[in-house]
């Protein structure tokens, strides 16, 4: 996930690609330490910041890239971009709050038809603005939904301090609805992990959750338009789960970085000399 993202970042800051692109640089431990709680019966609910969430879902970097760069192979025939992408049970759209009573709807499904799969949708925490939130969290707690809120709380909406658009907290606004919250602050995957096994089994018998992580936003909101004060950018390289793996890790780290660096300039290289999508895919 890290290095797709920098070569993203490296092929907008060429000319390469159009359109835009919001990366999950400093985010990615989050979706990874999800991914062995969710099954493929479960339904997964991105948003703009979603290439990790594809990633941890698929491992599929050559879908991703051709679809970002339009080329052939893209998974929704290079019509989604970085943003609108439908796979499976997996939707990610750019528009903040929409998924959420959309993923309380399929919940609500999933409880009918699918006993013990569940519904997963991953907000930011400047999507608390959102009056959709409150309408899908009422509905959830009044059903009793299996549905799972991933809030992944970087401390800014764009370039608002969450501080400045946010009264209360995000754990008093799921209490207001009768909806249990967890937060997390550890990096760890496997502690997140742990920590997260039995509320999420909890989730998938009808006990809506709100799942918090306290998290940084290294890169921009959008390629380069990071206009944060310095502090808040040196606090998040501070915090950043990449530096401390190494640190941890650090024989087993660079063994496995160099390789996947490797890796992901491959994939780049070959995506890159495909033909250009016929756009034919199936979100055509």
């Amino acid at each position: 996930m890290r290095h797709v993202e920098l070569k993203l970042l490296e092929l907008y800051g060429k000319g390469d690609l159009n359109g835009t692109t919001h990366t999950c640089l400093g985010q990615e431990y989050v979706p990874v330490a999800l991914r062995p709680l969710l099954g493929p019966a479960d339904h997964v609910f991105s948003n703009h910041r979603g290439h990790g969430h594809y990633l941890a879902r698929f491992r599929d970097p050559h879908g991703l890239l051709a679809e970002i760069m339009g080329r052939e192979g893209a998974v929704c025939g290079g019509v989604g971009g970085s943003q609108h992408i439908h796979r499976d049970r997996y939707l990610s759209t750019g528009v903040q709050g929409e998924s959420l009573p959309v993923a309380a709807g399929v919940a609500l499904h999933l409880k009918r038809a699918e006993p013990g799969a569940l519904a997963c949708v991953h907000i930011g925490d400047g999507t608390w603005g959102e009056g959709a939130v409150y309408e899908a969290l009422n509905l959830a707690a009044l059903w009793e939904l299996p549905l799972l809120v991933v809030v992944e709380n970087n401390g800014i909406a764009q370039s608002t301090p969450t501080s400045a658009q946010l009264a209360g907290t995000i754990g008093g606004r799921a209490a207001a609805f009768g909806v249990r919250h967890h937060l997390v602050v550890s990096t760890d995957v496997n502690e997140i992990r742990l920590s997260l096994e039995r509320a999420v089994a909890e989730v998938r018998r009808g006990r809506p959750l709100v799942a918090e992580f306290v998290t940084h936003r290294l890169g921009p909101h959008s390629k380069g338009d990071d206009i944060r004060p310095a502090g808040a950018v040196r606090a998040a390289r501070e915090n950043d789960w990449y530096d401390r793996y190494a640190h941890a890790h650090p024989e087993q780290f660079h063994r496995l970085d160099g390789a996947v660096r490797a890796e992901v300039r491959g994939v780049a290289d070959e995506v890159a000399a495909r033909p250009l999508s016929r756009r034919e895919g199936p979100c055509a």
